[in-house]
């Protein structure tokens, strides 16, 4: 693998290039190579996939389903419910309409944005 960001936890390997782009983007360039947006299961998961942070920015796109109402924040991009979740407090902020896409911060939290367009990293999983 030539990724800038490799990290195996068990049987999963989470994968970057330490790229920062939008949701979709991120979405997109992980199903062209046949994996998924990263989506940590437990909380050796998470706080693995805070590692791939640089010195500025401190977000990185989980995969969390953007429509409001298909889930309500308590299900991946492919409708499956969520085993795990480290919401912030006030999280997910049931405020924001669709759609709403969930990052990881730095504080190995997660929380909604509505500005699905803003740049955070990308990181896929295999």
């Amino acid at each position: 693998m030539n990724y800038d960001f490799v990290r195996r936890v068990g049987q999963k390997y989470f994968v970057s290039y330490k790229k920062r782009g939008s949701f979709s983007t991120a979405i997109e360039f992980c199903s062209q190579r046949g994996l998924e947006l990263a989506l940590p299961q437990n909380e050796e998961e998470n706080n693995i996939l805070t590692q791939v942070f640089g010195d500025d920015n401190k977000t990185a796109w989980i995969n969390v389903n953007t429509n409001k109402a298909e889930g309500n924040f308590e299900a991946d991009m492919k409708n499956r419910p969520l085993t795990f979740t480290k919401w912030g407090e006030g999280q997910p902020d049931k405020s924001i309409q669709d759609p709403g896409c969930t990052m990881l911060s730095e504080n190995a939290v997660w929380r909604v944005t509505h500005d699905c367009s803003l740049n955070a990293y990308i990181i896929c999983q295999i």
